[in-house]
């Protein structure tokens, strides 16, 4: 067994809600190790959508994915949490009262007497089309993300789906590509009306193609896309001709090991209780996306929210003999100095 890694508190998953319950676990001075499945901090923000812009974080009127990542990123330096990144907490056993052993895929392990899960919907990945051979194309040709607009530049990009994604990246790399076709099965369409609004126009004007029916085939050699065919809803068959396939079918989410660990959960979502957003096991929180209880939003401002208030319950375990004073960080100098204000 390798060397345990001894910590305050454990966070599993560095999405923003994961970063920011850092900062407030930081304030309050208990010290955080992380571990994400990703190669790269951000949870879904980075891996998903890091350049799309995101409307309904106070106070910041636009931030992108990335951005948003950054700043927390920024904000939580002066605490130096660590970041245990592509790898998974397979096993948690339960060592104290409250303290856990957990021990990730790479043998990896940590001793920690809070564990915050703030996993998002667990591990996911993009559903992949129903294409024969589609295998051989992805990473070069298909790609199931957006990663960096600039890739797309002067590309002839095939989106395929109907919903939110597949219509935003229809209009945001619109102005990139050199042809844009948008497939969907019907000519109905999941996404915001503004957006089929949008899309619509550019198709009404010439400047984009929408096809009906569903992609059956991909031609091209060594990974490199030259066209798909595609059966329309009148079972004709057509070829379109693309360098670049975008394919967004959703995500299929699995909650992976969480189910083994003795918490309670509840479709897939784990329930817990809004006064500090703690599981049935004493000592391990749920926040973010993976937590479920009456009047939950998915929205990342309320796991912002239910960071700050895990933090102040965890402070109870890891410092039982302490008493815990609520300071502002706009009048507290003992929290100024923590963050290095001057």
């Amino acid at each position: 067994m390798s060397d345990v890694i001894k910590t305050d508190v454990l966070i599993i998953g560095a999405g923003p809600c994961g970063l920011f319950a850092a900062f407030e676990l930081g304030l309050l001075d208990m010290k955080a190790h992380f571990v994400d499945i990703l190669d790269k901090v951000g949870g879904q923000c980075a891996e998903l959508y890091p350049e799309k812009p995101i409307y309904d974080i106070p106070g910041i009127p636009q931030v992108s994915g990335q951005g948003l990542t950054d700043a927390l990123m920024e904000q939580i330096k002066p605490f130096h949490p660590t970041f245990h990144l592509g790898e998974m907490i397979e096993t948690v056993e339960k060592i104290g009262d409250p303290a856990f052993r957990c021990t990730t895929d790479a043998g990896k392990v940590f001793e920690c007497k809070v564990l915050v899960i703030a996993a998002g919907g667990g591990s996911f990945q993009p559903k992949r089309p129903p294409v024969p051979g589609i295998e051989a194309y992805e990473g070069t040709s298909v790609h199931y993300a957006v990663r960096k607009m600039e890739t797309f530049r002067d590309k002839s990009v095939l989106i395929v789906g109907g919903g939110d994604s597949a219509l935003d990246w229809t209009l945001n790399l619109h102005p990139l590509a050199k042809r844009i076709t948008l497939l969907h099965r019907r000519d109905e369409f999941r996404a915001a009306p503004h957006s089929v609004e949008q899309m619509r126009a550019l198709v009404a004007g010439g400047k984009m193609d929408l096809r009906l029916g569903q992609v059956t085939a991909l031609s091209g050699a060594d990974g490199k896309l030259t066209g798909a065919t595609v059966k329309g809803n009148d079972n004709s068959i057509t070829e379109v001709d693309c360098d670049t396939m975008l394919p967004f079918f959703g995500l299929t989410m699995k909650l992976g090991p969480v189910a083994n660990w003795g918490i309670a959960l509840e479709n897939n979502l784990v329930p817990v209780e809004t006064s500090a957003f703690e599981t049935n096991v004493p000592g391990i929180f749920a926040i973010g996306d993976i937590n479920t209880y009456p009047g939950k939003i998915k929205l990342i401002l309320c796991g912002f929210h239910e960071g700050a208030l895990m933090s102040q319950k965890a402070h109870r375990y890891v410092y039982p003999e302490k008493r815990l004073v609520f300071q502002y960080t706009t009048s507290s100098s003992s929290l100024q100095k923590k963050l290095g204000v001057n």
